[in-house]
């Protein structure tokens, strides 16, 4: 349903229906400035729409919550991670998060990240929970609790646990400066769900608490390494326990933009909504995560949420029937609504980007499964075992998903997947013990994809190199996909490949 009701005037900044409003760090950036504007003018109006996607999967999980709801969700959320290589919650994905959120930023989408935070008596990466009997003063997981000792010298600048903590915090600082120099703004949700006690920095009330962590880890980052494009989100989770309640892990309105809670199991009382207003003091609030988004109903009854975001994997614990009553719901915000371009139309001109909608630079209908034609095609060396049967490709602003198989006659199909970037940007992907680096070069005249890759193979403690030459082109039907290959071969000869794909059309 297309919707045009939404249209915020962003007039002068921080100030709303004559009251003003200033972020918690002084020194913010104008465009942290200009985002938490944008919260405070969608406020009691509309709620915006979001995805999580796990650390190692860049926008997998935003990709499919747009096919399953119909419509894209406007935030675009991630995790820094702490978990080993390979694993979707990897520490090891961080470069590739920072790309990730560059390129969503610059498409429109808005960027709010957390940080599972590795304790201070290990290293990374950890486990989410603990897998192996430890003593408590050498916890290794995210989930669990440091004794109280070790909380207090946490606590105690100069001490040993204090200086392994500040160094884990300077690592995340790197990637948090990197997205400030790139001037991207970040909903940051730190040490979120800070009531609950299955987090190790969490549930801690009195002298020594993790309302003084929190405190610590801003005076880190802002003062300490001068990151003013954080906009900050103070998270806590449903007060299920006289201890929980909001108001005894409250910061201070200095140290918090927004107010955040985390909702599972569709529990959503509105004491939780209540409690949250009193101590907001007209500041924005949102869910920093759920498994099931909040209703209209409940919306209708709650109407300052300004945004929520799905948990990775949750998507499908919502019926298509209410998301397609969202999608048509004059107050639930999608990315494809022509309301939310105009309503982020001062905040992308802040940031220094253009109005949405984004005109496609790169107009070629990529997009589709593409079927070889194994009579259309050649291959130099006589046949096609090492060539692709399939492509299915995606297409988003700019960057082509594109999923190969391959048959393999002793066992399942091998599938592969390969990211390209139409303006140029270098990417790399790893399948197995292959690693391959591809840039493309895009000709708006004719049309056509140039693709130089170096793809590496590690085997036996060697590395051996293959350098690559793609010429994509679509024909003007747009049926056809035809892909000139060059490539070295095993014995250092040129090899020339043809591959034909026709497109098919999925009823």
């Amino acid at each position: 349903m297309i919707r045009f009701g939404l249209f915020l005037l962003l007039v002068i900044p921080f100030s709303v229906s004559g009251q003003k409003f200033e972020p918690c760090n002084p020194d913010a950036t104008p465009e942290a400035k200009a985002l938490i504007h944008l919260y405070y003018q969608i406020s009691g109006k509309y709620t915006l729409t979001g995805q999580h996607n796990y650390p190692n999967t860049k926008d997998q999980n935003t990709r499919f919550a747009a096919k399953y709801e119909g419509q894209t969700p406007v935030i675009w959320s991630s995790d820094m991670g702490f978990a080993k290589d390979g694993d979707y919650d990897s520490y090891l994905a961080r470069p590739d998060i920072v790309r990730e959120a560059i390129r969503q930023h610059k498409k429109g989408s808005i960027i709010t990240l957390c940080w599972h935070a590795v304790p201070p008596t290990a290293n990374e990466p950890v486990t989410f929970q603990p897998r192996r009997k430890v003593s408590a003063d050498s916890l290794e997981s995210v989930q669990g609790r440091l004794p109280d000792y070790q909380f207090r010298d946490l606590l105690t600048p100069g001490t040993a646990i204090y200086n392994h903590w500040a160094s884990q915090v300077d690592t995340i600082a790197h990637y948090l400066r990197m997205l400030q120099d790139a001037h991207v703004p970040v909903l940051w949700r730190p040490y979120h769900e800070m009531n609950g006690d299955w987090f190790w920095w969490g549930g801690r009330v009195g002298e020594y608490s993790t309302s003084d962590l929190y405190r610590q880890l801003y005076d880190r980052l802002v003062n300490y390494h001068k990151l003013n494009n954080l906009v900050w989100v103070w998270n806590v989770d449903r007060p299920t326990t006289p201890i929980r309640k909001f108001s005894n892990f409250y910061p201070g309105d200095k140290f918090l933009d927004i107010l955040s809670l985390d909702v599972y199991g569709s529990d959503f009382n509105k004491a939780y909504y209540d409690s949250l207003m009193a101590l907001s003091h007209g500041k924005p609030i949102l869910f920093g995560e759920v498994g099931n988004p909040p209703s209209l109903e409940i919306l209708k009854a709650q109407p300052n949420w300004a945004s929520w975001v799905i948990w990775a994997g949750f998507v499908r614990s919502t019926s298509r029937q209410q998301f397609k009553e969202f999608v048509q719901s004059n107050t639930m915000v999608y990315y494809e609504d022509p309301s939310y371009a105009k309503a982020t139309a001062e905040y992308r001109k802040t940031c220094g980007l253009p109005s949405l909608p984004l005109q496609d630079l790169f107009n070629v209908n990529y997009a589709g499964e593409w079927i070889l034609d194994e009579n259309k095609s050649m291959s130099q060396n006589g046949g096609i075992a090492d060539l692709p049967y399939k492509m299915i490709i995606a297409k988003d602003a700019g960057q082509l998903m594109v999923k190969k198989f391959f048959a393999v006659e002793w066992a399942d199909d091998r599938i592969s997947n390969e990211e390209i970037m139409l303006d140029g940007t270098p990417v790399s992907t790893k399948t197995g013990d292959l690693t391959r680096t591809s840039i493309a070069t895009f000709n708006s005249d004719n049309k056509s994809l140039s693709v130089n890759a170096l793809a590496k193979v590690h085997r036996t403690g060697q590395v051996v190199e293959f350098k690559s030459t793609e010429v994509w082109n679509v024909s003007p039907d747009g049926k056809s996909l035809t892909i000139e290959q060059t490539s070295a071969g095993n014995r250092g000869e040129t090899l020339k490949t043809t591959l034909v794909f026709s497109k098919k059309y999925l009823e």
